[in-house]
């Protein structure tokens, strides 16, 4: 059973997690002193969660691959580069991500839950979705970590933000060219705002593929711009 597109609900599982991330947080904060823009960036990460399990993001996600797809984005993207940046550095760069690691799986992760038997699994199964947004969560983290806290170069940084986008920006350029509906699941449901399956599946890619591009090119540009200016310097 599909729920109501526009019902609200708490989600005791997801809730309590990122109440308990919450909670981490306040007594990571007791030992470090934080500025108050990455105390800022944690709370709006942790909202953004809240947001995605609790809001009628979640059950209009089981109508439409569109809002399925920006949840995700939100969970593999928008969320884990703020709660990394919310990280106190001492703490972040403590934790062993390599840049190589993160990029790679992130990637797998992306691809591996865009097949559409497990798309459509995951859809059908609470535990295997569940599982499906903890690992986007933590390939989020993984990927953001070694960008935001790691004391590489800006050109390897703005390089590795290139990679990121090339490789991973033809999964939604797929999902908006294709001639067909790739999952079984939304061809079952009766659609929403009158988009047929393939309608959905279009919006979705475009929406995807247009997300990354403005949020890989806005962070290349930011690390670009910091070497050239390095480079300007050094002349």
């Amino acid at each position: 059973m599909r729920p109501e597109p526009y019902a609200w609900s708490l989600h005791p599982e997801a809730t309590l997690g990122i109440v308990a991330l919450g909670l981490a947080y306040l007594l990571v904060f007791r030992k470090h002193e934080l500025p108050r823009w990455r105390v800022a960036c944690w709370a709006a990460g942790i909202g953004l969660l809240l947001a995605t399990a609790v809001t009628p993001i979640d059950p209009l996600s089981y109508h439409l691959l569109t809002i399925h797809l920006l949840q995700n984005v939100v969970l593999a993207e928008w969320a884990p580069a703020l709660l990394v940046l919310g990280l106190p550095p001492a703490l972040a760069r403590a934790l062993p991500v390599h840049p190589v690691a993160g990029l790679g799986v992130w990637l797998a992760i992306y691809g591996l839950w865009h097949v559409p038997f497990v798309y459509d699994a995951a859809l059908r199964s609470p535990p295997l979705l569940h599982l499906e947004h903890v690992s986007y969560l933590a390939a989020g983290i993984a990927f953001w970590l070694p960008l935001l806290h790691r004391p590489f170069s800006d050109a390897a940084k703005a390089l590795y933000l290139f990679a990121a986008f090339v490789l991973a920006s033809p999964i939604g350029l797929l999902l908006a060219l294709l001639p067909g509906p790739v999952y079984g699941y939304y061809e079952e449901g009766r659609g929403l705002w009158g988009l047929s399956p393939l309608e959905d599946q279009q919006l979705a890619g475009l929406t995807m593929a247009g997300e990354q591009s403005v949020v890989f090119f806005a962070a290349f540009l930011v690390f670009f711009l910091r070497f050239l200016r390095a480079e300007e310097r050094a002349s």
